[in-house]
């Protein structure tokens, strides 16, 4: 699943590349799994409106969207809200551009451009929100690059939960998943099955750091192309070329030279050096 720098990625690509433009028309497929809101509606409620900017919440990325261009300076009307899901796509392309098998959305643009949205497992989810019957999407946990250090604390503080599954838990901390629970761990060195309100404040304030620093370089180098993920242009990310442990199993340490080992935690594999971290 596309975790914070990928959806990050995405949203600062499709946003560069459409905001000012007009939706002139929207098509849907006839699949209802992708959904929240429905098809008719969606595009009914999308027809005219212009894109006043995209951004990313949590895992979700956010479209505002206006009746005309001088609504940027003011409040959007509507919401169109993607969530990718486990292999979901949101591309920007022109018409002519191939339609690639499981394409659930086609948004035709006033520029000639159109935005589509792919996803082969259905997993993903759209929503349209009119803004004028109800209140804008928000993340339901914390944001992970701008959280300060007893915030973050915090959120831990007499949890008895392994950290590994407090990170991923997207009440606490949103947009963080396995990727990155993993590096940043790593980086921190700390292993994922300690008791999250057993760490010092020390240890908290380090993990905070990496977390940051581990997310804001994924997205300096488009995110982690382990599977499906795509940016807005079709184009693979490369942080996966300096994931320290995850799905390194077997592998060297790169600190160390201890192999990797792999174990479950929160039901999802877990990468770590059993020297590094503690």
């Amino acid at each position: 699943m596309p975790e914070l720098p990928e959806v990050e990625t995405i949203a600062r690509g499709v946003d560069a590349r459409v905001r000012g433009d007009r939706i002139v028309d929207a098509w849907f497929s006839g699949h209802p799994e992708p959904f929240k809101t429905p098809p008719h509606r969606q595009a009914k409620g999308l027809d005219g409106l212009v894109i006043l900017g995209v951004h990313r919440t949590g895992k979700h990325i956010v479209c505002e969207l206006g009746a005309d261009l001088g609504k940027s300076t003011g409040e959007p009307d509507a919401q169109w809200i993607v969530h990718l899901g486990m292999t979901g796509r949101l591309l920007v392309t022109t018409p002519a551009g191939p339609v690639a098998p499981h394409t659930h959305a086609r948004l035709r643009l006033k520029s000639g451009r159109e935005i589509r949205f792919v996803d082969p497992r259905r997993f993903g989810r759209l929503e349209f929100r009119d803004l004028r019957r109800r209140a804008g999407f928000q993340g339901a946990g914390q944001e992970p690059l701008t959280i300060g250090a007893e915030a973050f604390a915090g959120l831990f503080r007499g949890r008895r939960l392994a950290i590994k599954a407090a990170l991923l838990n997207q009440t606490l901390l949103t947009g963080v998943g396995n990727i990155y629970a993993d590096e940043s761990l790593f980086r921190a060195g700390i292993r994922p099955r300690r008791q999250a309100g057993r760490l010092t404040r020390v240890e908290w304030e380090k993990l905070r750091l990496e977390l940051r620093a581990v997310l804001e370089h994924a997205i300096r180098l488009g995110g982690s192309s382990v599977s499906d993920y795509v940016d807005a242009d079709g184009v693979r990310g490369f942080f996966q070329l300096e994931h320290c442990v995850y799905l390194r199993t077997g592998q060297p340490c790169l600190r160390c030279g201890t192999p990797i080992r792999r174990l479950v935690v929160a039901g999802r594999g877990t990468h770590y050096c059993p020297k590094c971290q503690r």
